[in-house]
């Protein structure tokens, strides 16, 4: 597999690897299209979406396979400011909380309590997934890269506030077209995915 606008440097942590690209452009053909689909505003709010943080840079949306680009792109980005794709990054070191709930773990930095974000609304994926305890949760999240990814993903969709680089913009700097139009390509595939709700 050959990468190239995809391979651009993130902020101060260097270019991506070409085995982490592999590996979320596998999760990203064979991920459900709900993920990525368009929905009601949790709590009304559709400033919480992750696709409401992101229209102005890569948008507006044109098909599901744009939409599913764009956030694979934003999951490139992010993870990148959060632990330089390593997925067995642990803890913050400037987190003292004695709380393992709110331990930070893995790629994208996110930690149990996340599951409380909006009612719970990820606790049931998590229980079903394994990940119903922080312990668990801190594990999986270090040696599962496809639960990582999909935890992930759905969990912009209810919110992005948890997350200080969406809050501070340094995602949204970082994000690249020619790279979001380069997964597009790479997602297609002998069977293109459905091009429903396309708006």
């Amino acid at each position: 597999m050959i990468f190239s606008a995809t391979k651009s440097k993130v902020a101060n942590r260097g270019r991506p690897p070409d085995e982490f690209l592999t590996k979320l452009l596998a999760w990203g053909r064979a991920a459900d299209a709900e993920i990525f689909a368009p929905r009601p505003a949790p709590k009304g709010r559709p400033d919480l979406d992750v696709y409401a943080f992101i229209v102005s840079v890569l948008g507006p949306w044109e098909s599901m396979l744009h939409r599913r680009a764009a956030l694979i792109e934003t999951m490139l980005v992010h993870a990148g400011l959060e632990s330089s794709w390593n997925q067995h990054e642990g803890k913050d070191p400037g987190n003292h909380n004695p709380d393992p709930k709110s331990w930070e773990t893995g790629l994208f930095q996110v930690s149990f309590d996340s599951t409380e974000i909006d009612h719970n609304a990820m606790l049931p994926f998590a229980v079903e997934h394994g990940i119903g305890t922080y312990g668990s949760f801190i594990s999986l999240m270090k040696t599962d890269i496809n639960l990582a990814f999909e935890y992930y993903a759905r969990l912009v969709r209810v919110s992005v506030w948890w997350a200080g680089p969406f809050r501070r913009r340094e995602v949204q700097d970082w994000l690249s077209r020619p790279a979001m139009k380069e997964w597009m390509g790479l997602l297609v595939t002998p069977e293109p995915f459905a091009d429903r709700d396309t708006k």
